[in-house]
């Protein structure tokens, strides 16, 4: 019976943590390799150190482990990736370019790969967006992804190989810290609100954005993969849909468990970032191939996260009446 070995890059961040984990209670800690350009925590198993442009680096490993999948989530997110275009196209799209090359060459079964809401641009629908519809994504991060996903359906196309890929919408965690993209403002907020009962938000706070709970987008992933080959439709990015809120929703929320909580707002450039991205989006496309379904409203989510974050920081939530 084949074994999956499957290799994680970008292990270390927002996703990767999660994801991680999720993979080795579904398949085994010895068959899922960890790999991230930056250290793990002290004591980690199966962690190596790998640059996601090392080409030949990658290749030694997946012959090496026998790997059979790759997840690959090493990129630059939106707000950084403005700050370095160069850097960012580089890593995002050679990164891919260099995976599926090896994926074809080295017949691998499955590769997993991120896209995101910042394909979109102003020309998208601002709400429902599709997941046909008019593209033309006006950042750095958003044009590396699009690119991207053309590449994903040529090498699907052309090589069979069978890469898989969603369109995440902005991403909530209690376990990783912000990476750089223009929707980390959701999860500051909770960090800034336990800690300091104030936050300061870069966007405005009708700045309506696609967002989800990161259990959800770690089972969407599962799901996806775990997906019957001829049951994929799309082979260039699933739109994925989970909450809709801005930012003056999510405080408002915040504050039912924190009355003092106050939040000041001071947009600056990621606001017009957010503003080219659509308000929410349809993924009747995913909910059909793979009976995709959110588990988490900004309700559940506000409560989950508050309460795991309170634990971590050794915190303890007040106790707030309810009003009937």
């Amino acid at each position: 019976m084949k074994i999956d070995k499957i290799l994680v890059i970008g292990a270390c961040g927002q996703i990767g943590t999660e994801l991680v984990t999720a993979l080795r209670s579904q398949y085994g800690e010895e068959n899922v390799i960890a790999a991230d350009i930056n250290l793990p925590k002290p004591g980690t198993k199966n962690h190596l150190c790998l640059d996601v442009l090392d080409h030949e680096k990658i290749e030694a490993v997946v012959k090496e482990y026998g790997i059979t999948q790759i997840y690959l989530l090493a990129a630059m997110l939106s707000a950084n990736g403005e700050q370095n275009a160069d850097a960012a196209w580089k890593l995002n799209v050679q990164s891919l370019l260099s995976v599926l090359k090896i994926a074809k060459e080295q017949k691998l079964d499955k590769v997993f790969w991120p896209s995101s809401i910042a394909v979109f641009g102003p020309g998208s629908p601002k709400y429902n967006c599709p997941q046909q519809t008019r593209i033309e994504p006006n950042t750095v991060y958003g044009i590396s992804k699009r690119a991207g996903e053309y590449w994903c359906n040529y090498y699907f196309e052309k090589y069979g190989v069978d890469v898989r890929s969603i369109r995440f919408p902005g991403l909530i965690s209690y376990t990783a810290p912000p990476g750089g993209g223009t929707t980390d403002y959701a999860v500051s907020i909770f960090h800034e609100a336990l800690e300091n009962q104030h936050y300061t938000c870069f966007l405005t706070e009708d700045n309506c954005l696609p967002m989800m709970y990161m259990p959800d987008a770690i089972r969407a992933t599962l799901e996806l993969m775990n997906v019957p080959k001829e049951k994929i439709t799309i082979r260039t990015s699933y739109n994925l849909a989970g909450m809709s809120f801005a930012p003056c929703d999510i405080a408002a929320e915040i504050k039912k468990h924190i009355p003092e909580f106050k939040v000041a707002y001071e947009p600056d450039y990621r606001n017009a970032i957010a503003n080219s991205w659509p308000a929410s989006i349809k993924d009747e496309q995913a909910r059909k191939d793979w009976e995709w379904k959110p588990k988490y409203d900004l309700k559940s989510m506000t409560d989950d996260m508050l309460q795991k974050l309170s634990e971590i920081k050794g915190m303890q939530l007040p106790v707030v009446e309810e009003v009937y």
